[in-house]
């Protein structure tokens, strides 16, 4: 697994304490119990607009496990028709991506709510309508957080890291859920840890909801991001737009 840097020590039980952060081209505001964004969710948010990017209409986003808000407003930012739901569960991750969206001025395109994953946002009307989902989840397993990686609880959550016994607890429920969600050809984008890419590819081919995922790698070939889209998007055969 990657080194992971956070909040200088000392720091992490200071309620007033923020630092900024620059995040793929946009600076956040952190703070001590919010997880810190890394090399890998910037390849999973550059890779996420690079898609949006290439829509000539307007596009929703959904940002599940949103921290900071990092991947929903750097995404947006750099995807101008596109508009995005955050949701975290906790109250400081949610009090700061609202912060962090009001301080980048999109408010009118990106909302911050507070749940369980996508029941956050059950009353949006976001059933069948997203052009994407991205998230960045615990996926470290109970376990080995409490032994070779417990130096990450030093200075953020636990709840920021842990995927439960075998690391993929969030991950199943994202790529059940994600599904009704999505529009037909609609992507799932999500980070996962390191050596991960088989579990994940097998997960997804189990859903049945999505064609085969491609994997976006870190500067060092390791697969990080998966990338899975909905059935339904293309005309079998042509490759066409259905």
């Amino acid at each position: 697994m990657p080194q992971h840097h956070s909040l200088p020590a000392g720091r992490a039980n200071d309620r007033n304490w923020l630092r900024l952060h620059r995040f793929m081209r946009v600076e956040l505001e952190l703070a001590p119990d919010v997880l810190v964004p890394r090399a890998e969710t910037e390849l999973l948010g550059r890779t996420a607009a690079a898609i949006l990017g290439e829509q000539a209409h307007e596009t929703i986003l959904i940002d599940m496990c949103c921290g900071s808000g990092n991947l929903a407003v750097g995404i947006v930012s750099e995807c101008p028709r596109a508009r995005a739901w955050a949701a975290d569960l906790t109250d400081s991750t949610v009090s700061l991506a609202r912060r962090n969206v009001v301080r980048l001025a999109l408010q009118d395109r990106i909302k911050v709510r507070q749940g369980d994953l996508f029941a956050a946002i059950e009353g949006d009307g976001l059933h069948g309508a997203a052009d994407m989902v991205v998230c960045n989840p615990p996926y470290i397993s109970s376990s080995r957080l409490d032994s070779e990686s417990a130096h990450l609880l030093e200075n953020e959550p636990r709840e920021a890291f842990d995927g439960g016994p075998y690391g993929i607890s969030i991950l199943q429920r994202l790529v059940r859920d994600a599904a009704a969600f999505l529009k037909p050809g609609g992507w799932l984008l999500f980070e996962f840890g390191e050596g991960q890419d088989r579990q994940i590819a097998t997960l997804l081919s189990r859903t049945k909801s999505y064609e085969t995922p491609t994997f976006a790698v870190t500067a060092d070939g390791q697969p990080r991001v998966a990338m899975a889209r909905k059935h339904g998007g293309r005309v079998p055969g042509t490759g066409s737009p259905a």
